[in-house]
């Protein structure tokens, strides 16, 4: 499994801290789509899908929640809970959010434009695919 933690340039300010992505520098792709999860009710999971060619970099900007990953064969847990950490997560790993805590927000960057036939919602079908 090729995911992993990247740590983000941070700026120390007595006024508040600064931090910074900026494709192909921090992150190893062009950033072509961006979206944020936000007022997740308590329990709730999002995800649950893999997807076929893109790469996405996920971040907690504010809160915390796990990032469950699984590659067909193996699973691994990150949990994220610091704004100036991400989490790369190549395409055609099956990605599951859970333990969102109050207010949590994540933000999340795209290698591609978003397409349907990327994404594999079936989980049965992603294990196959595996194989």
């Amino acid at each position: 499994m090729n995911a992993r933690i990247i740590e983000l340039p941070k700026i120390t300010d007595p006024r508040g801290n600064l931090s910074i992505i900026e494709e192909c520098r921090q992150i190893p792709f062009d950033i072509k789509r961006v979206y944020w999860l936000y007022d997740i009710p308590g329990g709730t999971e999002r995800g649950g899908r893999a997807l076929r060619h893109t790469d996405e970099f996920i971040v907690a900007l504010s809160g915390s929640f796990d990032v469950e990953l699984d590659d067909g064969h193996s699973r691994q847990v990150f949990q994220l809970n610091r704004s100036y950490y991400g989490l790369l997560v190549p395409s055609g790993l099956w990605r599951t959010m859970v333990n969102f805590s109050t207010n949590a927000l994540a933000l999340v960057l795209s290698s591609t434009d978003y397409s349907d036939a990327d994404y594999i919602f079936d989980y049965n079908e992603f294990k196959n695919i595996t194989r």
